[in-house]
């Protein structure tokens, strides 16, 4: 787990990875090391080697108006990095006199700070489950707003299930496709209380899900279908969310507040370009 990973400019760059240099420990910034993907070699990492955020690469995500951030806090017993693993909490809110929403949760992004175009990825997590629980992995396209810009969900997991979902959202998929052609998403089983490994491949003409290393799902550029069809030909940046509550997390039952705390444990993040 102690690893740091802390490349030079110049290999980001021809990389088509973007991000600032690194301070100090915390993951992120310089030299790869031997690649464990045959085919693929690491270029960047975080693997929360220090108990702070390395700021240079991350921010906490503030709350918004959508229902995956409309509990977001700032509050700081809702993210520590510990041993090597950084946690994401949502609780109860106690505090209602100085905040009405009912809880308080946590998630960190990478935009405006680090960037990259194609290539493998790989989240390390784990779940502490709970009936209105949302943890969720995603990346957004950098260079537009929503939805025009693309949005992949590489794992989003809701309540107590055994199974996670993986998207992509777009123009295309929101506003235009009426038959889910081609399809955009699909579940994948999981054991939710062990630490399991989401991600994909990205090229230029697809993205294809992977669960523990196996694919799960691909939603492939179809040129026929236009431009909304395929934003996914920019930048990326990171979110890693823990939510509760929302229209959709609440469709199979109201959440509970006898069930939290509850969180998500992210081991590390990598992106890998092929050989």
């Amino acid at each position: 787990m102690n690893r740091l990973m802390c490349f030079t400019i110049g290999l980001i760059a021809a990389a088509g990875v973007s991000a600032a240099p690194d301070t100090g420990k915390g993951g992120a910034v310089a030299s790869a090391r031997q690649s464990d993907l045959p085919g693929w070699k690491l270029v960047w990492e975080d693997d929360f080697a220090d108990t702070k955020l390395n700021e240079a690469v991350w921010s906490r995500c503030w709350r918004g108006k959508s229902d995956w951030n409309n509990t977001m806090s700032q509050d700081p017993r809702l993210l520590e990095i510990k041993d090597g693993v950084l946690h994401l909490r949502g609780i109860v809110n106690d505090k209602k006199a100085e905040d009405p929403v009912p809880y308080l949760t946590a998630g960190v992004t990478s935009k405006g700070k680090f960037t990259f175009k194609y290539g493998k990825v790989q989240i390390r997590t784990r779940f502490k489950s709970a009936q209105g629980a949302w943890p969720a992995l995603w990346m957004m396209g950098a260079e537009k707003g929503w939805p025009a810009n693309g949005e992949v969900d590489l794992m989003e997991h809701l309540n107590f299930d055994d199974k996670i979902f993986q998207t992509v959202h777009s123009v295309y998929t929101l506003k235009v496709d009426k038959t889910n052609t081609p399809r955009k998403g699909s579940t994948a089983k999981i054991k939710r209380d062990e630490w399991n490994t989401y991600g994909c491949e990205w090229d230029a003409d697809k993205v294809v899900f992977t669960v523990n290393g196996k694919p799960s799902h691909t939603y492939p550029r179809a040129a026929e279908k236009g431009e909304k069809q395929w934003p996914f030909n920019q930048p990326f940046y990171f979110l890693l969310s823990m939510q509760i509550g929302g229209g959709w997390v609440n469709g199979s039952g109201p959440t509970n507040p006898e069930h939290y705390p509850a969180g998500m444990e992210i081991d590390w993040v990598r992106v890998y370009k092929p050989e």
